[in-house]
């Protein structure tokens, strides 16, 4: 009697047609941001309105960004990603940039792109975010928001890519996280005190702004 005991065994062909199209996803993506210099990915809940204060922050803080010389990437949906890229549309000269996710209930590119890929794998599109973002400005959502904050700190806490700005938006927002780490995380030395360093905690989008060009130099 035979056993299936390396993981290569359990590939079958039609794991294998999947390869090609994740790395036809890569393909694609890299082709298509090669030329978008220097930008600044901005991340937050796809559920906000219009209406809301944080639409309007990240609306002028991608504005601002995109009018000193910077493109702006985001997930290309709704909510916080449609104020960025209507932020950078606005200001005419700048890449508005979506990096778009096929999902099934909800997300819809936004009206205000003019460079768009498509994926369907999120590592695919993660990869993106990193290797095209010199700056991630991270405002306030939900667990997709999470993930990409999340990400971008250990691969920075480990040296898996070069350290670059990672700015919170929103005080009121991320403080009690920020405490749970200093009170949970902290304590059982999971993170050490200079993981702190790792992120910037901001709240006015001028000196958000400012952040990115002192840090950031095109």
């Amino acid at each position: 009697m035979t056993s299936k005991q390396f993981v290569i065994d359990e590939l079958s062909i039609k794991d294998s047609w999947r390869l090609f199209k994740i790395m036809a996803e890569f393909v694609e993506g890299f082709d298509t941001l090669k030329d978008i210099g220097p930008a600044v990915s901005i991340f937050g809940s796809a559920r906000v309105k219009k209406d809301d204060h944080i639409y309007q922050l990240a609306y002028e803080i991608a504005n601002k960004l995109a009018k000193s010389g910077y493109s702006i990437i985001s997930g290309g949906g709704p909510g916080v990603m449609e104020a960025a890229n209507k932020g950078a549309y606005d200001a005419k000269d700048s890449k508005s940039v979506g990096l778009h996710i096929h999902l099934p209930l909800e997300q819809k590119p936004n009206n205000f792109l003019n460079v768009r890929c498509d994926f369907k794998y999120f590592f695919v599109r993660k990869v993106m975010f990193i290797k095209y973002a010199m700056a991630y400005i991270v405002m306030p959502g939900g667990f997709g928001t999470l993930d990409e904050f999340s990400e971008a700190l250990v691969l920075t806490q480990t040296k898996r890519i070069k350290p670059f700005p990672i700015i919170l938006v929103g005080k009121d927002f991320w403080s009690p996280l920020i405490e749970w780490f200093k009170s949970r995380l902290l304590p059982r030395k999971y993170i050490k005190e200079q993981d702190f360093e790792l992120f910037i905690v901001e709240d006015d989008p001028d000196e958000v702004v400012e952040l990115v060009k002192r840090l950031v130099i095109i």
